[in-house]
């Protein structure tokens, strides 16, 4: 089994969520480089402090690779640290959850709610006003700048 069947299986049983866009494997390995393959539909993992996004800093949005959906306002973001792009709270209606095992333990999985892709993980170490840090892959979303959102 590939790392992406292993993902999938390590994710909740029952997880049977259906998303406004849908694509083969192969549909979506042409429209995705290599990298965005491997975290939106393989539920991977970019190398720690690789993504470009960690350092943006202009106003605009942060939206989906694999589809455009915005997910996280730029007034959201902030330096947690750990090497990924965190946010306090994602844009209304932009990302759902699940919970996941890979780890052998449950953490709750973001993926984007129109097109399930995978964006990385929320947890309860966040700054106010939520308490969460939504630690996401880089590589899974664009950044759209406010002059051209």
């Amino acid at each position: 089994m590939g790392l992406a069947g292993f993902f999938k299986t390590a994710r909740a049983a029952g997880d049977k969520e259906v998303f406004e866009i849908t694509k083969t494997d192969e549909e979506w390995k042409k429209v995705l480089t290599p990298e965005q393959y491997d975290v939106l539909r393989g539920h991977g993992t970019e190398r720690a402090f690789s993504s470009p996004l960690n350092h943006e800093k202009r106003e605009g949005v942060f939206a989906c690779a694999a589809c455009q959906l915005p997910l996280y306002a730029s007034e959201t973001k902030y330096d947690s640290g750990t090497g990924w792009p965190s946010f306090w709270q994602p844009l209304e209606n932009a990302v759902g959850t699940s919970t996941d095992y890979f780890l052998f333990y449950p953490r709750t999985e973001v993926h984007c709610r129109r097109c399930g892709g995978h964006l990385g993980h929320v947890f309860d170490d966040g700054p106010q006003p939520t308490g969460k840090r939504y630690c996401m892959n880089g590589v899974a979303m664009i950044f759209i700048p406010k002059e051209k959102a």
